[in-house]
């Protein structure tokens, strides 16, 4: 996996789906820029209705051992990667929203 790839993490202890751009792979832990799983589809919404919410995406580091498994975002046949349903339900890429502010 390379720097700046859109990938989803899960993690353990507490168990949790992280969405987001990989910012850094290190033998500690793992830096991405994201946002929740479960927070994706308001994520969407607010952007779409141009609404000024909470759900905005985070620089965030995960220790080593909270990292179960980091899965690159991409479609698998007829299903959409999230990056795809982004992109076709605000009309813009999922990279420019998650820029460093």
């Amino acid at each position: 996996m390379k720097i700046n790839s859109i990938v989803v993490m899960s993690l353990q202890s507490p168990k949790e789906r992280f969405f987001g751009r990989l910012v850094e792979i290190a033998a500690s832990g793992v830096t991405v820029r994201g946002i929740d799983l479960n927070a994706f589809d308001d994520w969407m919404n607010h952007i779409n209705h141009r609404e000024e919410s909470g759900v905005q995406p985070t620089t965030i580091f995960f220790p080593l051992h909270r990292v179960e498994k980091i899965i690159l975002d991409e479609a698998i046949g007829a299903i959409p990667s999230l990056s795809g349903t982004f992109l076709a339900k605000v009309g813009a890429s999922v990279e420019d929203h998650l820029e460093s502010e």
